[in-house]
C-alpha cells in the first residue's frame, strides 16, 4: 500500500510514460487504420517501466503503474482512428488540422477520464466485473515488484516470461509467412453461404482464460445467432455466378450483419445501463460523502480506495468543458447549414455530447470490465453515436437539401461523433487501469491525473501520425486515394452511418432486427438467473454477432480451457497459487502478443513493408504447420503450468 513517503507520481515516470506514448500511439495508429484492429498497451508499458525504473533507486509498484496508466490511457485514445479520418473520406478535410484535431482529440479523453471518476466506485470496486487486462496488468506489476514469497515470486516471473516467449513465437511464424494467421474459410449453407475463421493469436486465449466461461458461452451463442443463421439467410440465392465466396460473404457481414450487430449491442447497452445506473447513483452519492470528509478532516481521514479527484472538481470539469465543445463545433460549421440555425443546433449537440458521453462511458466501462479493452467492441459503439447525433441532425434539418448541404451535415455528424467516440476510448481503458490501480494499492486521484496526462500526450501525438500517414498512403475511399491506400474499415463503417442516416439510404430494419434479437438475449438472461442455472450475458452476445471470429473464436477457447484449468487447480493442495499461475501465464501470453506487435508495427514503419520478416513466399505446408505449431504452443503453456502449480 502507499504511504507518505511512496514514490507514485513521479517526474521520472511522467517523462517515461511520455516517451512509452509516442511508441504505442504510433504502433496503435498505424494498426487501428490498416487492419482495424488496436491492442491494449497497459502491459507491455508495465513490463518497459519496470524494466527502465529498475535503473534508479527507489522505485514503487505504484510508481510503475503510474507509467502504465499514462501509456495505456494514449495508447488507447489512439482509438479516434475509427472515427476521425471518416472527415477526410467524406472529403470534407484534405488533411488533420493540427490544433482542431488535438482539442476534438483532448476535450473528449478528459471528459472520459472525468466521467470515469464516480464509475470506479460503482464498476470496479464495487463489481465483480473480471477486468482480464486490469487484473493481468496488476499481475505483472506484482511480480515485478516481488510481492509475494520469494519462490512463488519466482515461479511467477518465469510463467509470465515463458507465456511471452510463447506467444510471439507464433506471430513470428506468421509474419516469416511459415505459419498460417488464421484458419477457417468460407463455405455454402444451402443456397446461401456462411464463414468461419479463427485469428491464431495467442493473446485472445490469454484473454479468453481470463474472463471466465459464462462470456465464452454468450460471444459463441452470438456467432451461432450471425454466422449459423442471419448471413446464410442474407445471402440465400444471391451469390453471384462465378464471385469469391469469401469476398462475397464477407462484404455481407460488414454492411449487414454488422448493423444487426450493432443494434443488439445497443438494445443490451441500455439495458446494462439501466442495471448499473443503481451502483453509479451510489458511487455519486458516497464521492459527495467522501468530498464532505475531505473538508472536514482533510485528505488523510479517507482510506486510500476514496481518495479519488473531488467530485466537485470532477463535476465542474465536466460542465466546463461543454464551453470548448461548443466553440469548437461553431467554428466547424461556418459556411454549411448548420451555421444558418447555429444556436438551435450548438445547444442540442452540446446537451447530445453531455448525455450521450455519460451513458456511452458506463456501457463502455462496463464492456472493457466483462471482456477487456482490446476486445470490447468500440467501433460498435461509435456506430451508436454516429447514429444518435445523425437522426437529431435529420430532425433539426430533415432531408432533401443540396449534395453540399448533405456532405456538411454529414461532416458535421463525425466531428460530434469523434468527441463522443474520445470518452468512449478512454473509458473503455481507464476502468482497466483503475482496477490495476485497485489491487496494486494506487492513490486513484494520481492515477486520475495521469490518465489525464496520458490523455493529453495522446492528443499531441496521434494527428501529425495521422497527416504521416494520410500523406503517405492515403484513406480507401477518399478523393485521390491511390492503390496503397489504408482502408480504416471502421472510419469507413461510421462514415456510412452517418451519410446514410442524413441522405436516407440506412436500411433501419437490419438495425431494428437486431435491437429485437437483443431483448429476446435480455428475457433469456433474466430466466437463467432466476432460474440459478446461469447467465448469458447480452453485451457478451452483441460482440459475438458484431465482431468478426478472427477475434472471438480464440477467446471462447480459452474460456474453455481456464475453465478446465480453474478446475483441476481447485483440487490441487494450493489451490489459490495454482490459480494464479493460470492468471500469470495468460498474462504472459498477453505480453508476448502485444510487445511483437509493437516492435512489428516499427519494423513495418521504418521499411515501409508489411512483408518485412517474409522468408518464403506461398509456403504450401504453412497452415497445417500452423495448427500443429498452435496447438502445441498451447499445449506446452498448460502442461508447463500445471507442473509448476502441482510441485508448489
Amino acid at each position: 500500500m502507499t504511504g507518505p513517503t511512496t514514490r507514485e507520481l513521479t517526474l521520472r515516470g511522467v517523462v517515461l510514460g511520455a516517451l512509452l506514448t509516442v511508441v504505442f500511439t504510433a504502433a496503435n495508429v498505424y494498426l487501428g487504420l490498416r487492419i482495424g484492429l488496436t491492442f491494449a498497451t497497459s502491459i507491455p508499458a508495465a513490463v518497459i517501466s519496470m524494466a527502465v525504473l529498475r535503473a534508479f533507486s527507489g522505485a514503487t509498484i505504484q510508481e510503475n503503474n503510474i507509467v502504465q496508466t499514462i501509456a495505456s490511457s494514449a495508447g488507447t485514445l489512439s482509438a479516434i482512428v475509427f472515427v476521425l479520418p471518416g472527415l477526410v473520406m467524406v472529403g470534407w478535410w484534405a488533411d488533420f488540422p493540427y490544433w482542431e484535431s488535438v482539442a476534438v482529440i483532448a476535450v473528449g479523453g478528459v471528459l472520459g477520464v472525468m466521467y470515469s471518476v464516480p464509475l470506479r466506485r460503482a464498476l470496479v470496486t464495487g463489481s465483480d466485473l473480471p477486468y482480464p487486462e486490469g487484473v493481468a496488468a496488476a499481475e505483472v506489476l506484482k511480480v515485478g515488484a516481488g510481492v509475494g514469497g520469494a519462490e512463488e515470486n519466482r515461479k511467477g516471473l518465469a510463467a509470465v516470461t515463458a507465456g511471452g516467449l510463447l506467444a510471439a513465437l507464433y506471430p513470428l511464424l506468421a509474419k516469416m509467412k511459415l505459419a498460417a494467421e488464421e484458419v477457417g474459410g468460407a463455405f455454402k449453407v444451402g443456397s446461401g453461404g456462411s464463414m468461419l475463421f479463427g485469428g491464431l493469436s495467442l493473446a485472445l486465449v490469454g484473454v479468453g482464460h481470463l474472463v471466465g466461461l459464462a462470456v465464452g458461452i454468450a460471444m459463441l451463442v452470438g456467432i451461432v445467432i450471425s454466422f449459423g443463421v442471419l448471413l446464410p439467410q442474407l445471402t440465400a440465392g444471391s451469390i453471384p455466378a462465378g464471385a469469391d465466396l469469401a469476398d462475397f460473404v464477407g462484404t455481407v457481414f460488414r454492411q449487414k450483419i454488422r448493423f444487426i450487430g450493432a443494434g443488439t449491442i445497443g438494445v443490451a447497452a441500455i439495458w446494462t445501463l439501466l442495471r448499473v445506473i443503481g451502483p453509479i447513483v451510489r458511487g455519486v452519492t458516497a464521492a459527495i460523502a467522501a468530498n464532505a470528509s475531505r473538508k472536514d478532516g482533510g485528505i488523510d481521514s479517507l482510506d486510500i480506495t476514496e481518495r479519488d479527484i473531488p467530485i466537485g472538481i470532477v463535476g465542474g470539469t465536466i460542465l466546463a468543458s461543454m464551453i470548448p465543445i461548443a466553440l469548437l463545433l461553431a467554428d466547424f460549421a461556418v459556411g454549411g447549414p448548420v451555421a444558418a440555425a447555429l444556436g438551435m443546433t450548438l445547444v442540442s449537440s452540446v446537451v447530445y455530447v453531455l448525455i450521450a458521453g455519460i451513458i456511452i462511458a458506463s456501457v463502455c466501462g462496463y464492456m472493457a470490465g466483462l471482456i477487456g479493452a482490446s476486445n470490447s467492441p468500440i467501433s460498435g459503439v461509435g456506430i451508436l453515436a454516429a447514429l444518435g447525433i445523425s437522426l437529431l441532425l435529420l430532425g433539426l434539418f430533415g432531408q432533401g437539401g443540396s449534395e453540399a448541404d448533405t456532405k456538411a451535415l454529414v461532416a458535421f455528424a463525425l466531428f460530434v461523433t469523434a468527441i463522443v467516440f474520445g470518452v468512449a476510448t478512454i473509458s473503455n481503458d481507464n476502468l482497466q487501469d483503475l482496477k490495476t490501480g485497485q489491487l496494486v494499492g494506487a492513490t486513484p486521484w494520481r492515477q486520475q491525473v495521469a490518465l489525464i496526462l496520458g490523455v493529453l500526450f495522446g492528443a499531441l501525438v496521434i494527428p501529425p501520425i495521422l497527416d504521416l500517414l494520410n500523406s503517405t498512403f492515403g484513406f480507401q475511399g477518399a478523393p485521390g486515394a491511390g492503390e496503397n491506400a489504408l482502408s480504416a474499415p471502421q472510419a469507413s463503417l461510421i462514415s456510412a452511418i452517418a451519410q446514410g442516416v442524413l441522405g436516407g439510404s440506412l436500411d433501419w430494419y437490419l438495425v431494428g432486427l437486431g435491437a429485437a434479437i437483443g431483448a429476446g438475449v435480455i428475457v433469456v438472461d433474466e430466466l437463467l438467473k432466476r432460474s440459478g442455472k446461469g447467465a448469458l450475458p447480452p453485451l457478451a452476445v452483441g460482440m459475438g454477432m458484431y465482431l468478426p471470429t478472427q477475434v472471438t473464436l480464440m477467446v471462447i477457447l480459452g474460456t474453455v480451457l481456464g475453465h478446465f484449468y480453474n478446475r483441476w487447480a481447485a483440487r490441487q493442495s494450493a489451490p489459490e497459487f495454482a490459480e494464479r499461475m493460470g492468471v500469470l501465464t495468460a498474462t504472459g501470453l498477453i505480453v508476448g502478443d502485444s510487445l511483437f506487435n509493437i516492435a512489428f508495427a516499427a519494423i513495418v514503419a521504418g521499411t515501409d513493408n508489411p512483408e518485412a520478416l517474409a522468408v518464403v513466399e506461398n509456403f504450401p505446408a504453412s497452415l497445417l504447420f500452423g495448427i500443429a505449431a498452435f496447438t502445441a504452443i498451447i499445449a506446452y503453456a498448460y502442461w508447463r503450468m500445471r507442473r509448476d502449480s502441482a510441485a508448489a
